[in-house]
C-alpha cells in the first residue's frame, strides 16, 4: 500500500447508524474519509436476497430450522431474527464472548450494521432526561442539554425522514415530521379512554423513520414511499425506511470522498506519544488475518457500544496502559441498557365491524408519565418508561374445533376479535459495577481479547417492572379490555439491543471519558458518538440521538480542524 491508499483526513470505525452519519457529514464537508467495517459488504437492493419473497418461497415459510436454532441459541432470540433476516445477524460460533452474568449481545456485522435490522423508533429526548440522573441522585449530569441538540435533531430528521405528529408534549418534544400512519379503531379507543380517565396519559402516533410522504431530499437519495409491507428487516428495495445502506452511505459515496473497506476488523487505535494524539487505526483482514495500518487526522469510533469499548480498551500504550483516554478509570464501566422485561395484552369488544388495510410498520407510543422532571410521590423507583402499544385484529374467528379440517380452515378466512398490547421500554441506572472488560487470556480468531460482560438488573429495575405491570393492567381495564394478561419475560440484559455506556460523556474528566463534543478528554482527535458515549439511558429510543450527536460532533471536528487545533 502507498501513502495515497493508507492516509485520509478522517477514519470512521463502523458503518451502522452512527458510522454512516459520520461518513455522510465528513464527506459532505470535503474530508477524504475511510470507513472501516468488520463485516462483509452489503449494497442497497443488490444484497437483500429475501426482500420480495413470499412466505411459501422460503424453505421453512419463515420459521427457523432446528439445526439453526441449535447452532444459534443466543442470536436466534433477537427481535426480528427469522429465516428471511438471519443473514443480517452474526452466527454465535463466529463471535464468542464471555458472560460473567447472562447478557445476550445482539450483533449484525456488515456494511450498514444493525441499521438494516433496527426498530426505527425516533422519539426525541425531553429536556428532563439530560438532567434527571444528577437532579434525582442516580447518575451524573450530561455536559449538554436539550437545547444543544435540538437543531441537530431537526437536521437528522429532515434527512432520514420521520413520520409522526406534533403533539406539544413536554415528555416527547416535537420534531420535523412527515404525515403519520393513522391509528386503527382500537388504538383510537385506547387513546381516548386513557386521556379521558387520567388527563395526562397520551397515546400518540409513533415517530418512526419511514417515508410516508417523501420530500425532495429523500427522492434525491433515491428512496421512495414506504409501502407498508412491514418487511423492513429484510432490507427495503424502496428505501422506505432509513438505513445507512439506503441513505447516508450512498450519499457520502456521491461526494467522491468516501472509501469503504469491509472485512476489516479493527484491532486498536494508534496513539503517538510524541505528538500526544491518535494517528490512525490498526486493522486485521477478516479473511487473511493480514495486519494493516491506516492514518488520519481524526478518528470517529462508531463500532456499536460494546465493540467501541472493546477497541478503546485494547488500544494501550505507555501513556494509556488501561485503554485509550482512560485516565479516569471509567472506560468499560457504567454499562446500561433498556428494560424490556414486561408486557401486557387484553381483548376489547365492540369493533367487530371494522378492519384496517396494509401492514403498519410503526407502533403507537404511550408517552412517559412517570418521574417526569421530578420524583413521583407514589413511585418507589427512579427513572421513567416509554410504553409501546397498538391495537390488532386476531387472525381467525374463535372456534372450538381442532386446528385441522374444513371448519377450522373456513374460520381463518374471517377476522377474529380485537386486542390491545403494551410493552415497556424502561430507563436503567448506570452503575459502576455493570462492566465490560477484556479477558486476560482468551482471544478471538484475530488475536483480539474476548469481551467479558458483567451486566445485570438491579432492585430499581425490579420495582419499575412491578409498577409498570400494575399501571398496564389498570390502563387496559380503563380501556374496557378483558382476558388481560401481564407478564415478566425475565429476559437477560442485551436482548433489548440498546446497550449503552462504557465511554460516557461528562463535564469532569475524573469521572467521564468524553467532553461535550464527544471528544476523548485526553485525546481530543478521537470522537465517540455511538451508544458507548451515553451518560444515561433516558426512556426514549436512542438511535436518533446517536445520529444527532454524530452530526453535531462532525461539525465541531471540522471547525477545529480548520483552526488547526486537531
Amino acid at each position: 500500500m502507498t501513502a495515497d491508499t493508507t492516509s485520509f483526513d478522517a477514519i470512521v470505525i463502523g458503518s451502522g447508524i452512527s458510522g454512516g452519519w459520520a461518513a455522510k457529514e465528513l464527506c459532505e464537508k470535503g474530508l477524504k474519509t475511510l470507513v472501516l467495517e468488520r463485516g462483509r459488504n452489503v449494497e442497497h437492493i443488490k444484497d437483500y436476497p429475501t426482500m420480495n419473497l413470499n412466505p411459501w418461497e422460503l424453505p421453512h415459510r419463515g420459521a427457523m430450522s432446528r439445526q439453526v436454532l441449535k447452532e444459534n441459541p443466543l442470536i436466534s432470540k433477537a427481535a426480528g431474527y427469522s429465516e428471511d433476516t438471519m443473514h443480517f445477524f452474526v452466527k454465535d460460533r463466529d463471535h464468542p464472548y464471555v458472560q460473567e452474568k447472562p447478557f445476550d449481545w445482539i450483533r449484525g456485522y456488515q456494511v450498514g450494521g444493525k441499521s438494516i435490522i433496527w426498530g426505527r423508533a425516533c422519539q426525541r429526548w425531553s429536556k428532563h432526561e439530560f438532567v434527571a440522573p444528577e437532579k434525582l441522585g442516580y447518575g451524573i449530569n450530561w455536559p449538554i442539554g436539550y437545547d444543544d441538540v435540538a437543531p441537530w435533531y431537526s437536521h437528522v430528521e429532515k434527512f432520514i425522514g420521520v413520520c409522526g405528529t406534533r403533539d406539544g408534549l413536554e415528555a416527547m418534544p416535537d420534531g420535523e415530521y412527515l404525515p403519520p400512519f393513522d391509528f386503527n379503531c382500537a388504538e383510537k379507543h385506547l387513546r381516548d379512554s386513557l386521556l379521558a380517565h387520567y388527563g395526562n396519559r397520551h397515546v400518540v402516533q409513533g415517530r418512526w423513520a419511514h417515508l410516508s410522504q417523501p420530500k425532495k431530499i429523500h427522492l434525491q437519495q433515491g428512496r421512495g414511499t414506504c409501502q407498508a409491507r412491514n418487511l423492513c428487516m429484510r432490507g427495503c428495495p424502496f428505501g422506505g425506511y432509513f438505513s445507512s445502506n439506503a441513505s447516508t452511505i450512498p450519499w457520502a459515496m456521491k461526494t467522491g470522498n468516501l472509501t469503504i473497506r469491509p472485512d476489516s476488523v479493527v484491532h486498536s487505535i494508534i496513539y503517538d506519544e510524541k505528538q500526544g494524539k491518535a494517528t490512525g487505526v490498526r486493522v486485521i483482514d477478516a479473511h487473511t488475518h493480514a495486519v494493516s495500518e491506516f492514518h488520519s487526522r481524526i478518528v470517529f469510533v462508531n463500532a456499536s457500544a460494546l465493540n467501541t469499548d472493546l477497541i478503546l480498551l485494547n488500544s494501550t500504550s505507555s501513556r494509556f496502559p488501561n485503554g485509550l483516554g482512560n485516565d479516569s478509570g471509567v472506560l468499560g464501566k457504567y454499562i446500561c441498557h433498556h428494560n424490556y422485561r414486561t408486557g401486557a395484552s387484553g381483548k376489547v369488544d365492540g369493533f367487530e365491524d371494522k378492519y384496517f388495510y396494509g401492514k403498519n410498520p410503526t407502533e403507537c407510543i404511550l408517552v412517559n408519565f412517570r418521574n417526569l422532571g421530578k420524583q413521583d410521590a407514589d413511585a418507589d423507583f427512579v427513572g421513567g418508561y416509554t410504553t409501546f402499544t397498538g391495537g390488532y385484529r386476531e387472525r381467525g374467528e374463535p372456534t372450538t374445533v381442532e386446528k385441522v379440517g374444513g371448519v377450522y380452515k373456513e374460520s381463518l378466512t374471517k377476522p377474529g376479535p380485537w386486542g390491545i398490547y403494551m410493552y415497556m421500554q424502561g430507563e436503567t441506572i448506570p452503575r459502576e459495577t455493570n462492566t465490560v472488560t477484556l479477558h486476560p487470556t482468551k482471544k478471538d480468531q484475530w488475536g483480539i481479547p474476548l469481551l467479558v460482560t458483567s451486566v445485570g438488573y438491579d432492585d430499581n429495575s425490579e420495582r419499575m417492572i412491578r409498577d409498570w405491570m400494575a399501571q398496564a393492567r389498570a390502563m387496559l381495564e380503563v380501556a374496557g379490555c378483558h382476558d388481560i394478561e401481564v407478564h415478566d419475560n425475565h429476559q437477560a440484559p442485551g436482548l433489548d439491543i440498546h446497550e449503552m455506556g462504557g465511554a460516557r460523556m461528562g463535564v469532569d474528566p475524573k469521572n467521564s471519558m468524553l467532553n461535550k463534543s464527544n471528544q476523548l478528554h485526553a485525546v481530543p482527535n478521537v470522537f465517540v458518538t455511538d451508544g458507548a458515549c451515553m451518560t444515561s439511558t433516558g426512556n426514549q429510543s436512542p438511535s436518533i440521538l446517536y445520529m444527532t450527536l454524530t452530526a453535531r460532533a462532525v461539525d465541531h471536528a471540522t471547525q477545529e480542524m480548520a483552526r488547526q487545533n486537531l
